[in-house]
C-alpha cells in the first residue's frame, strides 16, 4: 500500500509545486518536506521515537502541519489539542494519551502553571536539518493520530486512527469529488478535528494538490482569502454558511474558482442550503461521518442525483446499514441505528477496550445516530441516540459539563440539554439543583464553568431549580427538559466553535 497522504509519498513529493500555504506565503512540496525533516530531527533529539505520542496544541498554521508530519516521519503519533483548552482539559488529554512532549506556542506556555510533560515552543522548532534524517518505511498499521472526542460518559476518549485509516479516507474523498493536483483547499475548520486533517489537508496531498490555511473563520477575511488564493473547494459547517448569508446584499464575493463546498459536522437545513447556493452560486454537497470512521462515510455526489435533506450514499469502500436495537437490519425506508464498516473505521478507543467492544460490533461501527436509507442508498439523518449537542460543528457532551458542575460545592445535581439556535444549531443549557441551604448565583456557577471548560462548553443559559423532572424509574427526564427549553431567537454575532 502506498501511503500517498504522507508528504514524502505524495505524487508531488520533491517538486516545486504548491503544497501548504497560509495567508502570507505558499511553500512548495520540497520546502515543506525540508521543514518536516528538520522538525523530525529536532523531535528525535528530544527523545521522540517510534510509537511515542506528541501533543500538538497550536492554531491552524504551517508549524502545526510540520509538527504532525515531523512526528509521523519518526513513526510517532500526533494528538492534536484544541488551543483554547483550559489547563485541566489539556492535562487530561496529555495524561490519557501518554504524551511524551507538547508542541505549542508562547501564548499557551505563558498561561500554563503545572504542566507535567516537556513543552517545545513551535517558534523554536528547528527549520534546517543538520544531518540527513534516514527515511523510514511507515507501516500502514502504524498508529498516526489520537483524536479526542467529547466523552458521553463524562471524559473525552482518544480515537485511534492508523495510517491505513487516513489513507483510505483521503483517497475515498479525493475520488468522490474527482480531486487532482490542480485542486487547492481553503482550510478554515480547526486542525484539531479529523475533518480538517483528512478532507482539507491529507486528501489534497494524496493527489499532489495544495492547501491554504486560515487561522479562523470571519466572513470578510474569508471572502478576501477566496479572492486572493482562488481555491477550488472548502469544507464548512452550517454556521459558516449562515454567517455568509447574513452579509449585506451589496457584498458580492468572487466564488468563481470554487468547484464545490462540502458541508457537514452538524445538521443543516434545506433552507440554508438553498439560500447559500442561490446567493453565491455555490455547489454545496452535504456529508456525514464520525471521528471514529476517520471523518466522512456518506456524501452527496458532485455528478449524479443530489437529494436535499440527505447526506448522500456511502463513500467508496465503506458500507452503511441500519439496524434495530438488536442489530438486525431494518427494511428500506424505515428508521434504524446507523452502522458503518470499511477501511476507515478506527482501531478503537485508546486504553478503553470495553468502550471499543461496545462501539465496534462484528466489524461494524455503531454510530448512535438514527437514519433512514432510501431505495437509492441515500442516507437521511433523523435523530440521535446519544445526548450529544452540536454547537457550530463542535461536538459537546452534556455529561462532561455536568461532571464539572458537580465539582462546585453548592451543586447537588445538574442536567444539560441542547437548545436550538438559529446559526450555531444548538447550544448547551444547564439546569442546576443546589444542596439544601446553598444559594449559588447563576453568575457564580457560570464562572465556575469558565474556569474548567473551554468557552463553547460553558452553558449559554443556566437556571437554578428546586428539582429536576424525573421519569417513572427515577432518572432525570431529559426529554421533558428539552421540551421545556426555549430556543434562542437571535443569531450570535461571534463564531464560537468554528
Amino acid at each position: 500500500m502506498t501511503l500517498n497522504h504522507l508528504l514524502w509519498e505524495s505524487p508531488s513529493a520533491g517538486t516545486g509545486l504548491d503544497c501548504i500555504g497560509d495567508e502570507s506565503r505558499m511553500l512548495s512540496y520540497v520546502e515543506v518536506e525540508a521543514l518536516v525533516r528538520a522538525a523530525a530531527e529536532d523531535l528525535a533529539e528530544r527523545g521522540i521515537g517510534e510509537g511515542d505520542v506528541v501533543g500538538v496544541m497550536l492554531g491552524n498554521s504551517i508549524e502545526l502541519v510540520v509538527g504532525v508530519f515531523g512526528a509521523w516521519l519518526l513513526g510517532a503519533v500526533a494528538t492534536p489539542i484544541n488551543p483554547t483548552f483550559t489547563e485541566r482539559e489539556l492535562q487530561y488529554q496529555l495524561d490519557d494519551s501518554n504524551a511524551k512532549l507538547l508542541l505549542t506556542d508562547e501564548a499557551v506556555l505563558s498561561r500554563l502553571q503545572n504542566l507535567r510533560v516537556p513543552a517545545l515552543n513551535a517558534a523554536e522548532l528547528r527549520t534546517v536539518a543538520t544531518g540527513s534524517p534516514r527515511a523510514r518505511v511507515t507501516p500502514a498499521t502504524a498508529l498516526a493520530l489520537l483524536i479526542y472526542t467529547s466523552g458521553s460518559t463524562g471524559q473525552p476518549k482518544g480515537v485511534m486512527l492508523d495510517h491505513a485509516n487516513l489513507n483510505a479516507m483521503a483517497h475515498a474523498f479525493a475520488e468522490h469529488v474527482a480531486m487532482s493536483a490542480r485542486d487547492c483547499a481553503l482550510l478554515v475548520l480547526p486542525l484539531f478535528h479529523v475533518n480538517a486533517i483528512c478532507l482539507s489537508l491529507l486528501a489534497p496531498i494524496s493527489v499532489g494538490g495544495s492547501t491554504v490555511l486560515m487561522k479562523r473563520f470571519s466572513p470578510l477575511p474569508f471572502l478576501e482569502a477566496i479572492e486572493r488564493h482562488r481555491p477550488s473547494y472548502f469544507c464548512a459547517v452550517p454556521a459558516i454558511l449562515a454567517r455568509l448569508v447574513e452579509l449585506p446584499a451589496e457584498v458580492s464575493p468572487g466564488f468563481s474558482s470554487v468547484r464545490f463546498v462540502l458541508c457537514g459536522a452538524a445538521p443543516v437545513s434545506e433552507e440554508l442550503l438553498r439560500l447559500s447556493a442561490q446567493r453565491f452560486g455555490l455547489r454545496i454537497i452535504e456529508g456525514y461521518g464520525l471521528t471514529e470512521a476517520s471523518c466522512a462515510s456518506a456524501c452527496n455526489p458532485l455528478d449524479g442525483p443530489h437529494k436535499l435533506g440527505t447526506v448522500g450514499p456511502a463513500l467508496a469502500g465503506q458500507q452503511i446499514r441500519l439496524t434495530d436495537e438488536s442489530g438486525n437490519p431494518v427494511p428500506t425506508g424505515e428508521r434504524g441505528e446507523i452502522r458503518i464498516s470499511g477501511p476507515t473505521v478506527m482501531r478503537g478507543y485508546h486504553g478503553r477496550p470495553e468502550a471499543t467492544a461496545e462501539t465496534i460490533v462484528d466489524g461494524w461501527l455503531r454510530t448512535g445516530d438514527v437514519g433512514v436509507l432510501d431505495e437509492d442508498g441515500y442516507l437521511r439523518i433523523v435523530d440521535r441516540i446519544k445526548d450529544m449537542i452540536i454547537r457550530g460543528g463542535e461536538n459537546i457532551y452534556p455529561k462532561e459539563i455536568e461532571s464539572h458542575l458537580a465539582t462546585h460545592p453548592a451543586v447537588l445535581e445538574s442536567a444539560v440539554v441542547g437548545a436550538a439556535h438559529p446559526t450555531l444549531g444548538e447550544v448547551p443549557v444547564a439546569y442546576v439543583v443546589a444542596h439544601p441551604g446553598a444559594h449559588p448565583t447563576v453568575e457564580e456557577l457560570l464562572a465556575h464553568c469558565s474556569v474548567g471548560l473551554m468557552k463553547i462548553k460553558v452553558p449559554a443559559r443556566l437556571d437554578v431549580l428546586e428539582s429536576l423532572p424525573r421519569n417513572p424509574v427515577g432518572k432525570i427526564d431529559k426529554p421533558e427538559l428539552r421540551r421545556r427549553t426555549a430556543p434562542f431567537s437571535s443569531p450570535a454575532r461571534g463564531m464560537v466553535g468554528v
